[in-house]
């Protein structure tokens, strides 16, 4: 026998807005798996999308709703006219766009400059926050071109983007082990000072977009993001501190390896999601 649930049961999509890395992802898949009615939860970092299979929709949807936008990130409901596209968001005004842009600008030039700075004083802590930099400003401009793209085009450019911050992070992981065993010892103060300023490129970075998001949640958004970013500075000043105290090198390889492991987990994740989204895309 036929169950009103088993009938009423659909496979929704969503498209949300906030998540820049795998974490995020994880947190939202884990929130809605709670949520009775759910039965299937998929969140990909690459496309950006959320797809569950709920029973009784018109029921349970608002309370999906509810409990993604508690954690501090926006959704808009893809229709199946939408398969092939992204709807255009309605906060994605003009001036929020160039707000993006100067966050994308922000996180890469001092990418570089940062990852400059690391071979310069020797900082293998340096070279991995300056990874964060980078994969945050790629990540932002992927967002920021693809609205409008369809799935699959979607799909190659978060795979290009995942192999290359791969390699990135492979980079970093190489060097830190011939660190190791050169027994190099950092400029303290060149990482001190770099450390200190990305915290404030960072900060620079939230204060330009929270006046372009809407609601309390929104803002917690942003919050997040700059507190696991700063979180990584702040590793590099204390790291700093440490070789200058300790007079070894360990303080900066250890937050190294810990920096470039999670990114190297993100990108993994964007790598995993976007060869699962162009499935997807050749199913349609």
């Amino acid at each position: 026998m036929t169950t009103d649930a088993a009938v009423d049961a659909e496979t929704v999509r969503y498209r949300v807005t906030g998540m820049d890395c795998s974490s995020c992802a994880a947190k939202i898949e884990v929130a809605t798996r709670k949520i009775r009615g759910v039965q299937q939860v998929r969140v990909s970092i690459a496309s950006q999308e959320m797809e569950l299979h709920v029973d009784n929709p018109t029921a349970r949807l608002p309370e999906v709703e509810r409990t993604i936008e508690r954690l501090g990130y926006q959704l808009a409901r893809l229709s199946a006219e939408d398969n092939d596209k992204i709807p255009e968001l309605s906060h994605v005004t003009p001036a929020y766009r160039r707000a993006l842009w100067i966050v994308v600008l922000l996180n890469l030039d001092y990418g570089i400059i940062e990852i400059v700075g690391g071979f310069i004083a020797g900082s293998q802590a340096l070279k991995a926050d300056a990874l964060d930099f980078i994969g945050d400003g790629l990540i932002s401009w992927i967002g920021l071109m693809a609205v409008g793209w369809g799935l699959a085009a979607r799909a190659k450019a978060a795979l290009l983007q995942g192999f290359f911050l791969a390699a990135l992070g492979l980079g970093v992981l190489a060097s830190t082990t011939y660190r190791v065993l050169a027994l190099y010892q950092p400029q303290a103060e060149l990482m001190g000072v770099l450390g200190a300023i990305g915290l404030a490129v960072n900060v620079a970075a939230a204060v330009v977009l929270i006046p372009h998001r809407k609601g309390d949640a929104n803002v917690r958004a942003v919050w997040l993001f700059s507190r696991n970013d700063a979180l990584s500075n702040v590793a590099v000043v204390v790291a700093a501190a440490l070789v200058a105290w300790t007079g070894t090198h360990w303080p900066d390889l250890i937050v190294a390896l810990v920096i470039a492991g999670l990114f190297l987990h993100s990108a993994w994740a964007i790598i995993k999601d976007a060869r699962s989204d162009l499935v997807r895309a050749g199913n349609r």
